[in-house]
Parts: C-alpha cells; sequence; structure tokens
C-alpha cells in the first residue's frame, strides 16, 4: 500500500474512532486499547472486508470490461444494473471465503502493535489447551 493509501486509512480509522489522533497529546495507544481483543477483532474484521471487496470488486470489473456486449439478447441499462449488483454481491461472498489470506498480511503492516496483540493473545489461548 502506498504513503497517499496507508494515510487515508489511518485517516478514516481515527475518524470512526478506532485508533487515536496521531502527534495528539496522550496519543500513545494505551495497553487496554491495544490489547482489547474485541476491538482488534472487529478492526481486523473491518480491514479485512474492505480490502477483499475492493480487490474482488475491481477483478471482476476488469474481468466485465475484457468482455464486449453480445450482438443480440443484450438487457441494456438493466442488465448492466444487476451486473454490477452480482459483482458486489460476489464479491462480499469472495471476501468472507478468502479475503483473510491477503488481508491479513497487510493488517499486520499496518497495524503491528493490533497484530502483535491478538498474536499473544492467541498464544494465550494455545496455552489453555490439555491433553485428556
Amino acid at each position: 500500500m502506498n504513503a497517499i493509501g496507508k494515510h487515508s486509512v489511518a485517516s478514516a480509522l481515527q475518524l470512526a474512532g478506532k485508533l487515536p489522533a496521531q502527534g495528539a497529546p496522550g496519543s500513545e495507544p494505551s495497553s487496554d486499547s491495544l490489547h482489547g481483543s474485541a476491538k482488534s477483532g472487529e478492526l481486523r474484521e473491518k480491514f479485512t472486508q474492505f480490502v477483499g471487496e475492493a480487490f474482488y470488486g475491481q477483478m471482476l470489473k476488469s474481468m466485465r470490461a475484457t468482455v464486449g456486449k453480445p450482438a443480440y439478447f443484450h438487457g441494456g441499462h438493466a442488465e448492466e444494473v444487476f451486473q454490477g449488483q452480482l459483482d458486489q454481491t460476489m464479491a462480499e461472498h469472495l471476501t468472507k471465503a478468502s479475503a483473510s489470506t491477503f488481508a491479513d498480511p497487510m493488517f499486520e503492516r499496518q497495524f503491528p502493535q493490533l497484530a502483535e496483540a491478538k498474536l499473544a493473545s492467541g498464544l494465550d489461548e494455545l496455552s489453555q489447551l490439555r491433553r485428556q
């Protein structure tokens, strides 16, 4: 992700109240806000949803652009609107199925503190497992 993309994602999350403003007094995240697995999980989920839907949406849009309109049996504007809605629905389903495979590494690069908090909580859960 380029510098402009990082800035806009961080700004959007600050506006949503997920991250403190940079450079503000007391902007150092507290351990409660960093280790809040519910907030971290929700942020990761929304990040994955955004990245997945943007990626798959653009992919489907590009695929549609490579195929021309048929000479016969084209539904006109109504078909184009339906295809847009169909592509959006397919992007949502593809995101739920497989977006985490490429969005998780992006999340860990963008928000290393939150990714470390998830890793630590995951190890704590694993340590609680016992053989029977």
